[in-house]
């Protein structure tokens, strides 16, 4: 039983010895390496705001273009990446310990290892620290997809609701888009003669224009009861006073769908812009992975050469 015993520690030691038992992963050397690339990917995307705020301007004259922009952002994310991944793996691969007895085989898919686990604890530092940053940026666009197509008719129910608050008040504050049309109905060069009387009728034509939100058409009835407010407040003919209404109203409906167009394709552009910026992000981070990976390797060799020189003496 002895002997027995005798020869179990000694397989033990052996095998320790060798390097067959011992872990593979030295975290020493992978959290070192995940340090210094997360480190240097803050540096440089500090570094890369600077820039790009230098780059912009408020003047459309001057200043970097948008499409400029979107690609200097990319390049810049991608040098970030390789830089700080690089130099993350190679500090993983130089610092590991040494694996005696290790086939040669082995030691590169370890060091290959060590690189991919220093980039992987690297961007979950990063990500910890800018997840609201990212959320931000790619949440913008799908917010603005969500929201932004029905801006138009929350200014619409927006001026509906006001179109009961007299002149002057919070009501008639923003966007006057429908004071503007009702107005336009009753230019006139005759004085009004009653200011209140007048007043009224503007607001009851504000609110059968704030009615476009559910008929994109003006009804007959309300066309000719317009038109008889009108040209008894203007002294213009029941005629000439129903046509204006109907251009009038068509020029609403225009000015409203315009308004909408343009809301839709900004929430179109900033969803496209949303999608992009995150596969390009993907992208980045692929080399990342990458390139740590390699440098890795580039490390843990110059530290096997340096301990066999080093041993040799």
């Amino acid at each position: 039983m002895q002997n027995s015993s005798t020869i179990s520690e000694n397989y033990l030691a052996g095998a320790d010895a060798s390097g067959t038992s011992v872990s593979g992963v030295s975290w020493g050397a992978i959290l070192a390496g995940a340090a210094g690339a997360a480190a240097l990917t803050y540096i440089l995307i500090i570094l890369g705001f600077g820039l790009g705020l230098s780059a912009v301007s408020p003047w459309s004259s001057d200043g970097a273009s948008a499409t400029t922009m979107g690609i200097s952002t990319i390049a810049w994310l991608t040098f970030t990446q390789i830089a700080a991944s690089g130099l993350g793996g190679y500090l993983a691969g130089r610092l590991r310990v040494k694996w005696a007895s290790v086939h040669t085989d082995e030691v590169y898919f370890r060091d290959t290892a060590h690189g991919f686990l220093a980039w992987a604890v690297a961007s979950l530092i990063v990500a910890a620290f800018l997840a609201s940053s990212v959320s931000a940026i790619l949440g913008a666009g799908l917010r603005a997809g969500g929201s932004a197509v029905s801006v138009a008719a929350h200014a619409i129910s927006a001026q509906s609701n006001n179109g009961g608050s007299s002149p002057g008040s919070s009501g008639d504050t923003g966007n006057n888009t429908f004071a503007y049309f009702s107005d336009m109905l009753f230019r006139s060069d005759q004085p009004a003669a009653d200011a209140a009387t007048d007043n009224s009728a503007r607001m009851e034509a504000r609110r059968i224009f704030g009615n476009i939100t559910n008929s994109p058409t003006l009804s007959p009835d309300d066309q000719q009861y317009l038109g008889r407010l009108i040209a008894r407040r203007t002294g213009i003919s029941q005629q000439e006073a129903e046509r204006r209404v109907q251009e009038t109203y068509s020029r609403l409906s225009k000015t409203l769908s315009d308004a909408k167009a343009t809301a839709t394709q900004a929430a179109d552009q900033a969803r496209k812009t949303a999608a992009y910026t995150a596969l390009w992000m993907f992208i980045a981070l692929l080399c990342g992975a990458f390139f740590a990976s390699l440098c890795a390797t580039f490390g843990g060799a110059q530290r096997d050469r340096t301990s066999l020189r080093s041993d040799s003496k």
